[in-house]
């Protein structure tokens, strides 16, 4: 029988020990979620394009837990080979890697160009590929059958439904997401690494600013809790796929947008 010390909030959600990288993670939903994972213990490495956002973000976090900064382009091979030796640089071992960074583009139809197309695959399903798949040497070393390593994509419900902007790379790009998610679980949990995905609905992001700043009231009020999201529920659904709670989760796509996706 399990002992009741190993079912404690402490035990189950505590990230004591953990190594995180967050790739996105300078600001919008990669800062929520690193966040979050600071307060739970672990010790955080985020990653961006952009120094001056990632040095910002190191100044606002630090004062949460042990975090450090460096910068990439995940949109090539040669950007993902030089985070990995980076990190490898500052660990023997990553225990948890969320995969965040991401692009989106909006245009009608019948302008929607070609480049928006390589801009949008490259960075959200080819970037987290290939990231993966770099870190795994990393992520093996951390995994114990009862406490595997943990892969987090951030899909969004927008791969879930047909939406009604017109963001034709992203939308099918997250939608690819969501499938690769189950595939590398499937392929992975033999190494004891979980595979999970997030797909979020509408937070207040500077990705989102546009559209909420114009329809966050519909929005909101379309959804079954009749609010946007927190920066407490995105770091809530993180820090359980990360921690021991979560360790029986894998190939999961989870929808954290108050039941806009699920019940519209």
């Amino acid at each position: 029988m399990t002992s009741a010390t190993n079912l404690t909030p402490a035990n189950l959600f505590g990230l004591h020990g953990k190594i995180a990288l967050v790739t996105g993670g300078g600001r919008g939903i990669g800062a929520m979620i690193a966040e979050g994972l600071l307060g739970a213990g672990a010790r955080v490495v985020i990653s961006s394009r952009r120094q001056d956002q990632l040095d910002e973000a190191v100044e606002e976090m630090s004062g949460i837990g042990p975090v450090e900064a460096i910068a990439a382009d995940l949109s090539t091979q040669q950007g993902c080979e030089g985070l990995v030796e980076a990190v490898g640089e500052r660990t023997d071992h990553l225990d948890i890697l969320i995969n965040n960074a991401g692009a989106t583009w909006g245009a009608p139809m019948r302008e929607f160009p070609d480049s928006a197309w390589d801009k949008v695959m490259n960075l959200n399903v080819k970037g987290v590929f290939q990231l993966t798949v770099a870190l795994l040497p990393l992520l093996e070393a951390a995994a114990t059958p009862e406490d595997p390593a943990r892969v987090i994509n951030l899909g969004s419900i927008q791969g879930l439904q047909a939406p009604d902007i017109e963001n034709y790379s992203y939308s099918a790009s997250k939608a690819a997401v969501h499938h690769m998610t189950r595939v590398l679980a499937k392929k992975l949990g033999p190494s004891h690494i979980t595979v999970n995905a997030i797909a979020p609905g509408a937070f207040y992001t500077k990705m989102m600013a546009q559209t909420l700043d114009n329809f966050g009231d519909e929005i909101a009020a379309a959804t079954a809790l009749g609010r946007l999201g927190q920066p407490e529920d995105m770091a809530g659904a993180a820090i359980f796929l990360s921690g021991r709670g979560g360790a029986y989760l894998t190939g999961a796509v989870i929808p954290v947008d108050g039941g806009y996706a699920t019940t519209l």
